[in-house]
């Protein structure tokens, strides 16, 4: 059994001759490497970011062996959602599933809920209908609601509210960008949009609709700071707007969207956000 270190050194190598790579019935040594991390990735072994002290640890050589996968692995026909076929590379994550493994993982898959190989989830989990993309990681006690989508290698930690219709922005390409990161306990809410790499950092409540992305002013009305990508822990932030320049002839341009850090978690912030434990048992 290879160990992640020859794992990472096997991908790394392959990755640099990517393109001499011919089709996906050749390079075996390369095959075998790369369905080896997406089995460890399946089953919580690896992850594609960890916690490094205070800052994010993103291993770049598990992106690559997500991408090497779809060099060499063909589509095949599937098993789609409600009896519709796919043609796809990514086999789905409880295609063999039977009562003994769903109750060994502790985790509630919804009818409609699609998860796909390489994404691992952790016990307590309840899934509505909604997609979870290669990579991505799930942590224990979250609810994933109805519609919502988490991203390619994206991490959800434990005990959020990933609310209905939110999405949770995914990141393949470019290599070197970072993965959207949802840290412990926190709610997102409905339609809200988390994309390119923003961090929200631990505790914080994203209201309805709030879309951030890596240019989005996020700032704190009380102290007037300006974040850029992360959200501080236990922040409460709704949508805002910004004056935008003037237009040549003087009059007042539009306006700019941004976010605004309202106030910290409290009580009665709390009171509205909590889980609740009854759906998870």
């Amino acid at each position: 059994m290879m160990t992640n270190e020859e794992l990472q050194t096997a991908i790394e190598t392959a990755w640099a001759r990517r393109e001499k790579m011919l089709s996906a019935t050749e390079e075996k040594a390369d095959r075998i490497a790369v369905e080896t991390v997406l089995d460890r990735l399946d089953l919580g072994r690896l992850r594609i970011a960890e916690k490094d002290g205070p800052n994010w640890l993103v291993h770049t050589w598990l992106k690559e062996a997500i991408l090497l996968s779809f060099r060499l692995t063909g589509n095949v026909p599937m098993p789609g959602i409600g009896g519709a076929m796919a043609f796809d590379k990514v086999s789905m994550k409880f295609t063999d599933w039977d009562n003994d493994r769903f109750t060994a993982a502790g985790i509630r898959a919804v009818p409609g809920a699609v998860v796909r190989r390489s994404a691992f989830i952790e016990p307590g989990t309840v899934m509505m209908p909604c997609f979870i993309n290669v990579g991505a990681r799930i942590g224990k006690g979250t609810m994933i609601d109805t519609w919502s989508t988490v991203g390619s290698c994206a991490q959800v930690g434990a005990n959020c509210h990933i609310s209905g219709g939110v999405g949770i922005g995914g990141v393949l390409e470019p290599l070197q960008a970072a993965p959207v990161i949802i840290e412990d306990g926190c709610f997102i809410g409905a339609r809200s949009e988390v994309a390119e790499g923003v961090i929200v950092k631990r505790g914080s409540v994203l209201s309805m609709g709030v879309f951030l992305g890596a240019s989005t002013k996020i700032i704190d009305r009380d102290s007037g700071e300006i974040y850029y990508g992360k959200v501080p822990e236990f922040s409460v932030v709704i949508p805002g707007s910004l004056p935008g320049k003037p237009l040549p002839d003087g009059s007042p341009g539009p306006n700019l969207a941004c976010a605004v850090i309202v106030k910290r978690v409290d009580a009665r912030t709390r009171e509205k956000t909590a889980i609740n434990e009854l759906l998870r048992t």
